[in-house]
Order: structure tokens, then C-alpha cells, then sequence
């Protein structure tokens, strides 16, 4: 076991209150590490340091090519080192290796990625009607705090500090307590590569009181967070105090589409990797599986032999494809929704723990089907391999059950009618519409959602625009006076 330690102005530190938090390898329930509680004073520490480096040290006067220099380090040092990266992760949140080195890989592009466009932020002339120059400039925002979440670590440790430093803004970023080993990995780069002491800070510690700490201190311009919608609710309230710019990206209860003309290899494939990747902790999970009635019952045969064959093992096994979940708590949550599934509908494959592991937090993916669209395991989210299978009669039905959701993150449709696909994209409310896929994101393109998934968009130039303000500017060229008083 090791204790790590988190990174403020520059210096690895421990929590001033002198508190740990132990941190589980959740395939065998044993301590791995510890890391500082951090409380108010620390996050105060932290967002003191931003603000100092941001207001008046030498990142302000930074060059946007200096920047994009210095993201391009962090990438490569990640590439570099992605194999023990992947390790950490893979112990510390439970997703199978071969997941995790993928991640690594994904992390770096996105530096990669926003190293190249620190240097394509660019303003506008604005043609007014008067003899002067109107231009309208792109500045940082501030100050950012960052939230992320457990299920992808590192992934979203680069979604919000990549674009937030290419801008030009400084951070304090907050792991998720359960699973902040690779960003304390990647700590002592930033220093390393170049990066001014409080340019970048990552605190750890609980969402209350460290997560709460950063969101209502008055030294934070803006607050980043990728969370679940309770929370994101409560973090949009206490935002408001300061009036404090907000990004949300939050949960979902993604359709996922099957017409009867769709590939059925390619759909039964599909339909189990929407759901069951990364152990169905993923914000965009197709947990909603939504069929055309005409296939329906081979459909729903033929997943659910599928899933009984899904290979369940500790995440280190090259040979595993899924994993435990990431914590007793989440494990928990799941193992209730499966009850609660039974009582809703009609269970085909899994619906209890893994009971081939004595330790760990592992589950059997579990499909129901006769699922009705008002049912809990229906509008709630679950986040773990929980598969809701809901019949469909004709196209205007399956819009109508993909919308009535609280949510509007993602959604996918499977078709061989370019018609039929390109009129469910445009009925269907998400953020993001795959077709004839599922889960498949590429750092250049935007991601987020509609409704109660949240708003603002990560990835892409999208990305970078949300840590940016506008400024206009006004330039006089008519030497003469104004003349209203004479």
C-alpha cells in the first residue's frame, strides 16, 4: 500500500487535517493506497494558487504556441508510460485491462488534440456601421474547477484539463475519491513538462466537504462537472451564489434502437456492448434496448445467450470482459436494481452477484425483458450491466418511448433505411445519435446532452469554448469629437 499525495501550487502535499482515504481494488475488496482527505482549507489552498497563477504569474502572459508546447509533453509522457497508467486503472476502478489501455491511449490524444488547438482560438472583426474597428476577442475564463467521475479517471481528467489549459485557464481538478490514482500519477509531470507552480492543482478528498469547498469558493470562475443529476442539481444551486459560468455533464437513460431490417449479428453485438462495456458505468450506456416487435423474441434469445457467455474475471486477466464494479456502495445500488427488476419484469440472463467470486464487487450481466417504458429499471439510471428490453410496434413508436425519458444524453439507432435512420436522428432528443453503433467517441467531436443530462459540450472546439469568455472591443477612428453637448 502507498500513500500518495496531491498536488497544490507546484508541491505534493498531504491534507492539512491530516486525514487519509483509503483507497480498494474493487476485484478483491483490499486497501492499494490511501490519499489526503483534502478539506476547505486545502481546496482554499488550491484555488489560491490558481488564481495567483492565473492573475499574475507567468502563465498570464503565455503564449498560446507555449501552451500547446507543453500539452504535447503531458501526451507523450502519457503514451510513454501508458502501460503502468493502465495498471493503476485497471486496480483502481475494476475495468479490464485491455479497457484501460485504450484509455491511456484515448487521455493522450485528447492533450494531443487540445495542444493543437491552443493555437487556433481565434476573434472576429465585426462590420459596424459607424468609422471604427469592432473586434470581438477570446480570453480564458478564469479560475476552473473540475469534478470528474470514477468510471473513466484519466479520460476525464484530460476532457476538462486539456481544453481548460489550452485556453489558457488555470485548475484545480478533483478525482473522484474512489479512484484518484492515475491523475496523482500524472501530478509531478505537469511541474516536469513546464507547467508554472498553480497552473494546475488536483486535490482529493470527498464530494463533501471537497467537492462542495471548490464549487462555492468565491475564487473559482467556473465549475466543470461529470457527475450523476442529483448532484449536478446541487452543484448547479451553489454555483448560482457566485454566478459562476457552469458545464453538466450528467447521467443518462440511452435508447438503443433495433429495427427488424438491421444487421442481427451486427445488432445482438451492439445491443451488448451499448450495455455491458466497462461494466455498464457509462453515462451513455445503451440501457434502454428498444425492439421492433417482429424480432423481438428471437432478438431478445439471442442477447440473452450472448450475455451468458460475457467472460466476468479480475481486470488484469487479458482474458476478461468485464469486471467488478467500482465500490461496495455502487455495488450495492446495482444489486437492488436487480431485485427490483425482478419484480418489474421478466428477467433472461444474470440478476445476482457473480457468485464464482468469493471477493469483490462483481455482478452477472443482467437482461430483463417485457419491459414497461414507466418501470424504475426504465427511467432510473443504474449505471451497472443492466439491460432494459422494451418491444416497439412502428417508428413513431419507437421515437416516442426513446423520448420519454427525463434524460437526453445518447441514443442509437439500427437500420438499413437511410430514411428511417436520418428521420430517428432528428426526432430523437440526445446530445449524441449513433447509427447502426453505440458508444464510439472521438475527441473531435462534441459530447453532451439535452434535458436532465445536462448542458455545455466537452470534446472538439466545443470543448475549448466553454473555459473562453468574449470580449468586444470598440476602436474610435474618427479623431473628432463626439459633439452631443456643443
Amino acid at each position: 500500500m502507498h500513500r500518495h499525495r496531491m498536488l497544490i501550487n507546484g508541491e505534493l502535499v498531504e491534507a492539512q487535517g491530516g486525514a487519509w482515504i483509503p483507497v480498494l481494488d474493487p476485484s478483491t475488496e483490499e486497501i492499494i493506497a490511501e490519499v489526503p482527505a483534502a478539506g476547505p482549507s486545502d481546496v482554499a489552498r488550491a484555488v489560491e494558487a490558481a488564481r495567483a497563477a492565473f492573475d499574475s504569474g507567468p502563465w498570464a502572459s503565455s503564449t498560446a504556441q507555449e501552451r500547446g508546447r507543453l500539452l504535447f509533453k503531458i501526451a507523450q509522457r502519457i503514451r510513454d508510460d501508458a502501460a503502468a497508467l493502465a495498471e493503476i486503472e485497471s486496480r483502481d476502478c475494476g475495468k479490464p485491462i485491455v479497457e484501460a489501455e485504450y484509455d491511456m491511449q484515448d487521455a493522450a490524444t485528447c492533450f494531443e488534440y487540445y495542444g493543437g488547438m491552443a493555437t487556433k482560438v481565434l476573434g472576429h472583426v465585426n462590420p459596424v456601421p459607424d468609422n471604427a474597428l469592432s473586434l470581438s476577442l477570446r480570453e480564458p475564463v478564469g479560475v476552473a474547477g473540475q469534478i470528474i467521475p470514477w468510471n473513466y479517471p484519466l479520460v476525464m481528467a484530460a476532457w476538462k484539463l486539456a481544453p481548460a489549459l489550452a485556453a489558457g485557464c488555470t485548475c484545480v481538478l478533483k478525482p473522484a475519491e474512489q479512484t484518484p490514482l492515475t491523475a496523482l500519477h500524472i501530478a509531478g509531470w505537469f511541474e516536469q513538462a513546464g507547467f508554472p507552480p498553480g497552473v494546475v492543482n488536483i486535490v482529493t478528498g470527498l464530494g463533501v466537504p471537497a467537492g462542495a469547498a471548490l464549487v462555492a469558493h468565491p475564487g473559482t470562475d467556473k465549475i466543470a462537472f461529470t457527475g450523476s443529476a442529483e448532484v449536478g442539481k446541487i452543484i448547479l444551486k451553489n454555483a448560482a451564489d457566485n454566478i459562476k459560468r457552469v458545464t453538466l455533464e450528467l447521467g443518462g437513460k440511452s435508447p438503443n434502437i433495433f429495427f427488424a431490417d438491421a444487421d442481427f449479428e451486427a445488432a445482438i453485438d451492439g445491443a451488448l456492448f451499448g450495455v455491458f462495456i466497462n461494466q455498464g458505468e457509462v453515462c451513455s450506456a445503451g440501457s434502454r434496448i428498444l425492439v421492433e416487435r417482429s424480432i423481438y423474441s428471437r432478438f431478445v434469445e439471442a442477447i440473452t445467450e450472448k450475455a451468458r457467455s460475457i467472460r466476468l474475471g479480475p481486470p488484469l486477466d487479458r482474458a476478461t470482459k468485464m469486471g467488478p464494479l467500482v465500490s461496495r456502495e455502487q455495488y450495492e445500488r446495482v444489486r437492488g436494481y436487480q431485485e427490483l427488476g425482478k419484480k418489474e419484469a421478466r428477467l433472461t440472463a444474470g440478476g445476482n452477484r457473480a457468485s464464482q467470486f468469493s471477493r469483490g464487487f462483481f455482478v452477472e450481466p443482467t437482461i430483463f425483458a417485457d419491459v414497461d417504458n414507466s418501470s424504475r429499471i426504465a427511467r432510473e439510471e443504474i449505471f451497472g450491466p443492466v439491460a432494459a428490453v422494451i418491444p416497439f410496434d412502428a417508428e413513431r413508436d419507437a421515437v416516442r418511448i426513446a423520448n420519454d425519458t427525463p434524460y437526453g444524453l445518447a441514443a442509437a439507432v439500427w437500420t438499413r433505411d437511410i430514411f428511417r435512420a436520418l428521420r430517428v436522428v432528428k426526432a430523437v432528443r440526445a446530445g449524441i445519435v449513433w447509427v447502426n453503433h453505440m458508444q464510439p467517441t472521438y475527441v473531435e467531436a462534441p459530447w453532451g446532452g439535452y434535458k436532465q443530462s445536462g448542458f455545455g459540450r466537452e470534446l472538439g472546439p466545443w470543448g475549448i469554448d466553454e473555459y473562453l469568455e468574449t470580449k468586444q472591443v470598440h476602436i474610435n477612428l474618427n479623431e473628432q469629437p463626439i459633439g452631443w453637448y456643443s
